[in-house]
């Protein structure tokens, strides 16, 4: 049943353009780059905090290694 489904689905680009129509009529296309720039940013916050982690969980495990 849900292979059916799943079988008419649009794939590939086309759920891209989908998803882009969609963002433009909810959020209007002036918010576009305002919300890219935001998930930007939010991503790059990630990033930096995963970096930072990974840092002191590596010295955690240096420190614990030396005792």
């Amino acid at each position: 049943m849900f292979e059916a489904i799943a079988l008419q689905l649009p794939g590939g680009t086309e759920w891209i353009w989908i998803v882009i129509i969609i963002g433009v009529l909810i959020f209007g296309a002036k918010k576009i780059p305002e919300l890219a720039k935001t998930l930007g940013r939010a991503k790059g916050d990630f990033e930096k905090g995963k970096i930072e982690a990974e840092k002191d969980l590596k010295e955690f495990k240096e420190k614990q290694d030396s005792k």
